[in-house]
């Protein structure tokens, strides 16, 4: 039995070791890809004539107004279904699991859980299941506003972006009437919610991406990139759903690919590669920035014993 545990542990490592080695070659291979259409010496030029002084303040107060809402939004779903935690404390544990998600999205999400676990005495599998409820709905507001700019504005897409909303709403009716259901601890805040905390949530949401959206709009001209309101409202959320797909190295090449991709029609492709690269660089920059000037503050937290914290309310 002793003897399993180092094996259990090294093939924990080479696993680990195989995904992160994927990772990289996907990365190396997507930028591969994507220099081959794009020269390394138009990309230099498309970086060198951008309008840093339009572009900088838009892309840090987009993040900076993520950072705060997100945690709004992680303030009122934690109320609902586990209990009341001050708004500052949340600041500071959102803050450091964007560090932690800089080198790991899903490890960041599993501090985040963890952290919250300690804080409100609940178990672990519980704030995981809140953790997870929190990341399909914001798949699902996503997909809300691509549809918005597929039918309301009548922008003129590729129609297989319902495949994408069929594929979210064939996962939710999964989770509702699969997991929900289940007496699992994972499953807990799925089961809690009623029809309108999805609409509450959703909406509750809702602000993030318009303003993310608008943002985007006007530090794109920055760069000499002027992309239709339909179409970046369309396009842009499917954009944001993969990166946040955990295959690359700090999800970059696959944000990338898909600015080339979806407008291209619209921009010259170094312009859209630099564009991409340099609001992905900014937006990770100063998360990394904030969630480090926080970490002090969470750290001082953790060494708190749990039992003299505050009484949470209900």
């Amino acid at each position: 039995m002793i003897a399993e545990v180092p094996a259990r542990a090294r093939a924990s490592t080479s696993s680990h070791a195989w995904r992160r080695a994927g990772a990289i070659g996907l990365t190396v291979a997507i930028f591969a890809l994507i220099l081959r259409r794009v020269p390394l010496a138009s990309l230099e030029q498309a970086l060198r004539d951008a309008d840093l002084g339009l572009f900088l303040p838009l892309m840090i107060a987009n993040t900076v107004f993520y950072f705060a809402w997100d945690t709004l939004v992680l303030a009122a779903v934690v109320r609902w279904f586990h209990g009341g935690v001050a708004y500052r404390e949340l600041l500071a544990v959102r803050a450091a699991s964007y560090v932690v998600g800089f080198f790991n999205t899903n490890l960041g999400r599993g501090a985040m859980a963890a952290y919250l676990s300690r804080r409100l005495r609940a178990p672990f599998l519980e704030l995981g299941s809140t953790v997870l409820f929190l990341v399909l709905t914001e798949y699902t507001q996503l997909v809300i506003w691509s549809m918005l700019g597929l039918f309301g504005l009548r922008a003129e897409v590729s129609r297989s972006l319902l495949t994408v909303a069929a594929g979210v709403a064939t996962c939710w009716l999964a989770v509702r009437w699969l997991l929900a259901p289940r007496e699992w601890s994972v499953a807990r805040t799925f089961r809690l919610a009623t029809p309108a905390r999805y609409a509450q949530i959703v909406v509750l949401r809702a602000p993030m991406f318009f303003v993310s959206l608008c943002l985007h709009y006007y530090a794109a001209h920055a760069f000499g990139i002027s992309i239709p309101f339909a179409q970046m409202l369309t396009f842009l959320p499917v954009i944001f759903m993969i990166a946040a797909l955990p295959v690359t190295v700090a999800h970059l090449g696959t944000t990338q690919a898909a600015w080339v991709f979806f407008f291209g029609q619209y921009a010259p492709a170094p312009q859209l590669l630099a564009f991409s690269l340099a609001a992905h660089l900014v937006f990770a920059a100063t998360r990394a920035l904030v969630g480090a000037a926080w970490l002090p503050s969470t750290i001082a937290d953790l060494a708190i014993s749990p039992g003299d914290h505050l009484v949470v309310t209900r």
